[in-house]
């Protein structure tokens, strides 16, 4: 939580975990019964399941029967990147084809570049250009020859709805319209995005999203598939055992994360307009601030469709880690980008995607806002960086490590 003392910008990480959440969590744990059980104390459990399954849907514009829960985003991920990923949408007697060629954009988080099912030989990256959008007219071009190298072939491409590092929102919904011409299935993974904009599966076009919800403000631990019609199958189930989550996913539920996570979609989704506007407000002024103090910084992705809370900037001659050190001192947290590499400072492979000079990537930062984020933090960040920007120049020197 915000303190006089700290300021916490590193929501694209996890999100503090809201009030309803925590006590929806709370409650949840009394419940005694499984969700699997006939007597009352399961019926209970199975309905508070239920009623977490319809918030988590409309928090992505899907039907409550197309939500399957899993251990997080990064399950949700690795489950549906898979050969095994079937749609069938022709009756009982249509013919599944498996896709046998996974294209994900550049700029992917690790659980989808690394994490995927494919063979080596079968998964390629799609370009982006300076500002981290996807190449579409390159997509369209790769579909093409491989429609034409495997006549009746299927694809699955996987685009990211908004980047984790640089808040750069992809054109989902135009990709989503060259991949079905093309007779293939897309998946994006929306976990940045939910919570921060609206998110819908059939504006998008997207065949299967998937979620998390610490990133919202739920517990940690708990992710979702989302799928567009319940035609899709999946042969390869990561998780098999019991009937659970339609068979998508075995084993028994975690409930309270399940409910915490509902609560969270339920408090997003009745204020996601007037949050993103207050939310924006501060990022920029954030940003204004920064280029006051150091105009030769550079705004990653600043001339695309950018998350309203995401800033990732670099001034030139600083170092990330030393950086994140010494606001971290100051009492602000930071990150340089995905939190999952064991808090290790990596350069960024985003920006490298997207053409950036490794010295100035070097020096990468991201702030993401949230639901805590007052004008104070701003004010404490600010006046760090500030600190930060006169003793750089005070020694005329470089901020080494």
């Amino acid at each position: 939580m915000v303190t006089a003392e700290r300021a916490y910008l590193d929501h694209n990480a996890t999100t503090p975990v809201r009030p309803e959440a925590a006590e929806a969590v709370a409650h949840a744990l009394t419940l005694p019964g499984n969700p699997s059980s006939v007597h009352g104390e399961g019926r209970a459990a199975r309905a508070a399941l239920e009623q977490a399954r319809d918030q988590v849907a409309r928090l992505a514009g899907a039907k409550a029967s197309n939500v399957v829960f899993t251990s997080g985003g990064t399950e949700a991920n690795v489950a549906v990147l898979s050969p095994g990923l079937m749609a069938c949408d022709g009756g009982r007697d249509c013919v599944r084809t498996p896709a046998t060629l996974l294209l994900y954009s550049a700029t992917e988080h690790a659980c989808v570049r690394e994490g995927h099912r494919f063979p080596a030989g079968a998964a390629e990256a799609i370009p982006v250009d300076a500002s981290g959008l996807v190449d579409l007219a390159w997509l369209d071009a790769r579909l093409t020859r491989f429609a034409a190298d495997d006549p009746g072939a299927r694809a699955l491409v996987s685009i990211h709805l908004a980047n984790n590092e640089t808040g750069v929102i992809q054109p989902v919904a135009e990709a989503a319209s060259i991949v079905h011409r093309h007779g293939g299935l897309l998946h994006s993974d929306a976990v940045q995005a939910a919570g921060k904009i609206a998110v819908d599966i059939a504006s998008l076009g997207a065949d299967v999203l998937t979620l998390s919800a610490h990133k919202i403000g739920g517990p940690k631990g708990i992710g979702a598939i989302v799928l567009r019609t319940g035609a899709l199958e999946l042969a390869d189930k990561p998780m098999r055992g019991g009937g659970q989550e339609r068979g998508w996913r075995a084993g028994t539920e975690n409930l309270p994360g399940i409910i915490g996570f509902g609560a969270a979609a339920e408090s997003v989704c009745q204020a996601l307009a007037s949050e993103a506007d207050r939310v924006s407000a501060l990022r920029d002024r954030l940003e204004t601030g920064v280029l006051a103090l150091a105009p030769e910084t550079v705004v990653f992705g600043r001339g695309a469709p950018r998350l309203p809370n995401t800033s990732a900037f670099a001034t030139p001659g600083f170092k990330a880690e030393t950086v994140l050190i010494k606001l971290d001192l100051a009492g602000v947290a930071l990150s340089s980008g995905s939190a999952c590499s064991s808090g290790k400072v990596r350069r960024s492979h985003v920006l490298d995607a997207m053409g950036v000079d490794p010295a100035m990537s070097a020096g990468a930062l991201r702030a993401s806002l949230g639901w805590t984020t007052c004008e104070v933090d701003i004010d404490l960040f600010l006046a760090a960086y500030a600190r930060l920007m006169a003793a750089h120049t005070d020694r005329g020197t470089q901020v080494a490590a």
